[in-house]
C-alpha cells in the first residue's frame, strides 16, 4: 500500500527532510527527474512556470528536457521567483532556453505537449480572474497535458476546483499522494495519476492507498457504499462542511454507527473504518 497524506504533512515532511537530510534544490532535481520519466516526450514542449516551487520544478524540468535534446518553451506567468526556482531558472538562461511572459491570450496551438507548474499542493482560496481564463485556455488546447504535484486550480487538501482546474491527461505526484488527489473534483480534472519518490521523510503516516482488488472485502457484510452525493443528503447535516473536510465528516460517522463507509466520488473510492482510511481509484498507474 502507497501513502496518502495531507497538505499540511507533505508541507512539514518536505521542511524536516530540507533542514536534516537534503536540500531543497535537490529535492527539485528529483522532482523534474521523476516527472521527465513520467512521461513519453515528443514534439513541441511548452511548460508554464508560476512563482512559487511549482515554478522551480518547471524550471529544473525544462533544463533536463534541454540537455537530453529538447527545444522546450518556458511560459512565464510572474517575475517573481522562490529562492530554489530562481536557481533552475538562472541555470536554464544560461542555457540560452527559450522563454516567453504569458496571459490567457497566448496561443497554445503549436504545442504537442503543455506541462501545469503553475499552482502547486499549497494553493488555497480563489482564483484570480486572469488565472483561471489562462486556465481555460489551457483545457482549450489540443495538446497532451501534464500536471506537476497537482492540477492548478484544484485543492491538495480536499480536490475542490476553484472555479476551475487544469484537466490533465497525466498528473504526477510529488513525494506521496495527497487527500485531494482522490476526492470532490479531482476526477474530473485527473486524467490518470502515478506519484515519484523523491526520498522525503514522512514525519506521519496517515492514510493509504489499496488496488481494486483489495476494495473487495471493504465491500461486503457491515458496509455502506454509496456515492457522495447520497452521503451528504442521508448523513451529512452540514453539506459544505462535507464538501470541505470529507475525512472528518465520514469519520465521525464511521465511529459513531460503529461501520465501515465506503463514499464513491466519480470513481475514486474513499473508505472508513474506526480506525484506517483508505483511498482507491482506478486512474492510478
Amino acid at each position: 500500500m502507497e501513502n496518502v497524506i495531507s497538505v499540511k504533512n507533505m508541507r512539514e515532511s518536505d521542511a524536516f527532510t530540507i533542514n536534516t537530510s537534503v536540500s531543497g534544490k535537490e529535492l527539485m532535481q528529483r522532482a523534474a527527474r521523476g516527472v521527465y520519466e513520467s512521461v513519453k516526450w515528443n514534439g513541441s514542449i511548452a511548460i508554464f512556470c508560476g512563482s512559487g516551487n511549482n515554478g522551480g520544478d518547471g524550471y529544473a524540468l525544462a533544463e533536463i528536457l534541454f540537455d537530453n535534446g529538447f527545444s522546450p518553451v518556458i511560459l512565464r506567468l510572474s517575475e517573481k521567483f522562490s529562492e530554489d526556482g530562481a536557481y533552475y531558472y538562472n541555470r536554464c538562461k544560461n542555457k540560452g532556453i527559450n522563454e516567453l511572459f504569458c496571459d490567457e491570450f497566448t496561443d497554445l496551438s503549436s504545442y504537442d505537449i503543455i506541462v501545469d507548474c503553475i499552482l502547486g499542493t499549497g494553493f488555497s482560496g480563489e482564483l484570480r480572474e486572469d488565472i483561471i481564463n489562462l486556465i481555460e485556455n489551457i483545457n482549450r488546447a489540443s495538446a497532451h497535458k501534464v500536471s506537476v504535484d497537482i492540477n492548478s486550480g484544484l485543492s491538495g487538501a480536499n480536490g475542490t476546483a476553484h472555479p476551475t482546474a487544469v484537466k490533465s491527461d497525466l498528473t504526477v505526484s510529488i513525494g506521496y499522494f495527497k487527500t485531494g488527489m482522490f476526492l470532490n473534483d479531482a476526477n474530473t480534472y485527473i486524467g490518470s495519476i502515478k506519484n515519484v519518490d523523491i526520498g522525503i521523510k514522512l514525519l506521519k503516516k496517515q492514510y493509504y492507498l489499496i488496488t481494486k482488488d483489495e476494495l473487495g472485502p471493504f465491500t461486503g457484510y457491515s458496509s455502506v457504499v454509496l456515492s457522495a452525493e447520497k452521503f451528504a443528503l442521508e448523513y451529512a447535516t452540514d453539506e459544505a462542511e462535507f464538501k470541505r473536510n470529507p475525512l472528518k465528516v465520514i469519520s465521525k460517522e464511521s465511529c459513531d454507527s460503529k461501520k465501515i463507509f465506503v463514499v464513491d466520488y466519480n470513481g475514486s473510492k474513499l473508505i472508513i473504518d474506526q480506525t484506517y482510511v483508505y483511498f482507491q481509484s482506478d486512474k492510478v498507474i
